[in-house]
């Protein structure tokens, strides 16, 4: 059984930012600084990556707070080797903080001889020392069953859901839209958040990144439509789709994205899109050119992380963080209740 001592946070290159907020937002809740611990992740000049912890972490409960995002190799190597480091330093508890789990997307195999690697990455981290993992919006949920610690997959629609009810003037002409199929479940939570209805794009693809049709399932004209979905790489999926939304009669569409991947052109396509808006969390570190971005709006994920942690070392429950009246004082200080 864990001892009641306060957590210890670690950080790897993947998101410093983010992790000097949850350092921030823990030292608030508790009353007393929590700090980064002291930590070199560096690498030689052949790339090999190399730890070193400047502090005692004999005994403790430890935090590693660290994206697979890119580069996903280095940034997993990063993850691995600093829950060796503690383990190796007889840290009680190691839980990895993943607020962006890479590989994600290869959680099947989608024709033979292909390889499940969600799956491989999943061996990796539980035979590394980590013994517990939070992270946000997993791709598929089946990925939860491919480790053998537990996982807690935490939900960012309750915070969607704040943003939404804080920056649009009424709700009652709000249509949330998956962009795909398989992403009906988590639109129809959006939606019964804000008490809006449900309308789903069905996307046909001939290969990979290749969309060959797409068809609107529920009405949209006159509409302010929100698209939602885990994952923003290119962007030609939203784009698409709000596209084809305006030509069916929407007034507008946003959207609202977990994580944003952002490679190649997105960036450029997204800035001469039709979409109004898009707002993602900061799972992934914001470059200059997102910043810079004025169709990209950020929602911080720092207070839902950092509460989901301090209930982990707690021993109490991190689901009642899927509850808007848990939620909603967690981010009074960016969402005013006096205004949702």
């Amino acid at each position: 059984m864990i001892d009641s001592t306060e957590p210890k946070l670690v950080a790897g290159n993947s998101n410093k930012p983010l992790a000097k907020s949850i350092a921030k937002r823990m030292s608030m809740h508790r009353g007393k600084p929590i700090d980064l611990v002291k930590a070199r992740v560096e690498r030689f000049n052949d790339q090999e990556i190399f730890v070193e912890v400047y502090e005692n972490v004999r005994g403790e409960d430890m935090f590693i707070i660290q994206s697979t995002s890119h580069p996903a190799n280095d940034n997993l190597m990063e993850l691995l080797i600093i829950s060796d480091a503690l383990r190796r330093s007889s840290a009680m508890r190691i839980t990895a903080v993943i607020p962006y789990f890479g590989y994600a997307r290869q959680d099947r195999r989608t024709k033979a001889r292909t390889p499940i690697s969600a799956k491989l990455i999943a061996n990796l981290i539980s035979q590394s020392g980590i013994e517990r993992i939070l992270t946000l919006d997993l791709h598929a949920a089946q990925i939860q069953g491919f480790f053998d610690i537990p996982v807690d997959n935490l939900y960012i629609s309750p915070v969607f859901a704040l943003d939404i009810k804080h920056n649009f003037r009424t709700l009652e002409n709000i249509t949330v839209v998956s962009p795909d199929v398989g992403g009906v479940s988590r639109a129809r939570e959006l939606a019964e958040r804000i008490n809006a209805d449900l309308a789903i794009v069905d996307k046909r693809r001939t290969a990979p990144g290749e969309i060959n049709s797409m068809t609107i399932i529920g009405n949209v004209k006159n509409r302010v439509c929100i698209l939602v979905d885990d994952i923003v790489d290119t962007g030609g999926t939203l784009i698409k789709a709000t596209d084809l939304l305006l030509k069916s009669g929407a007034k507008e569409v946003h959207c609202y994205i977990t994580h944003s991947v952002l490679s190649g052109n997105a960036l450029k396509n997204i800035q001469s899109s039709q979409m109004k808006s898009l707002v993602v969390s900061d799972s992934i570190v914001e470059t200059t050119e997102v910043k810079n971005c004025k169709k990209i709006r950020k929602v911080p994920i720092a207070p839902l992380i950092a509460q989901a942690m301090l209930n982990i070392s707690q021993k109490s429950s991190v689901s009642s963080l899927f509850k808007s009246e848990t939620l909603e004082p967690i981010y009074e200080a960016y969402y005013p209740l006096k205004n949702i």
